[in-house]
């Protein structure tokens, strides 16, 4: 009942539980044969759960690293700031299952190619993926009305704002 909820009246508690598996699974395997450099998996559950234990004894398991902040901006600029001084970040979520390896190699290319970040847009007004080269400006994120249609509009704005160079 934890996991994609939204899809609950639909599919109920345990298919829900089932489809995010499977999403997450997907976008795994995806980062792997990506080949674009060390994968982790960020989550904001019990990082012993079942499922990560089973991803560890299958040896799919990436690096697992517990989010931190409030809303998914902070948890965000969390990540970003911790892979960052290792090189270019991409940062996906795992509930987009038509984002493949060749969509994270564009992202990747993007980045290679001297844009400070890349983004992939989603149909319902945010984006699945963000990528960067480069430290974000410390308050990038904040005040962002996340799950709404304007998300990627308003980064637009703080992207030009900041004179940031970007893909999508």
């Amino acid at each position: 009942g934890a996991a994609k909820t939204r899809l609950i009246p639909r599919l109920g508690a345990a298919g829900a539980a089932r489809a995010h598996r499977r999403m997450v699974l997907a976008a795994l395997d995806n980062a792997h044969r990506a080949a674009l450099g060390p994968v982790s998996l960020w989550t904001a559950g019990d990082a012993d759960h079942r499922f990560f234990r089973a991803l560890r004894r299958s040896g799919r398991m990436a690096d697992l690293r517990i989010q931190q902040g409030d809303d998914l901006g902070a948890r965000m600029a969390h990540c970003l700031d911790s892979l960052l001084p290792h090189g270019p970040v991409l940062l996906m979520g795992s509930d987009c299952p038509a984002l493949g390896v060749q969509e994270l190699r564009a992202c990747a290319a993007a980045l290679n190619s001297g844009d400070d970040t890349v983004f992939l847009p989603a149909e319902d007004g945010g984006y699945v993926l963000v990528g960067a080269r480069r430290a974000l400006p410390g308050e990038f994120f904040d005040g962002v009305a996340w799950g709404r249609d304007t998300v990627m509009q308003v980064t637009r704005q703080r992207l030009a704002a900041h004179q940031l160079r970007w893909s999508e």
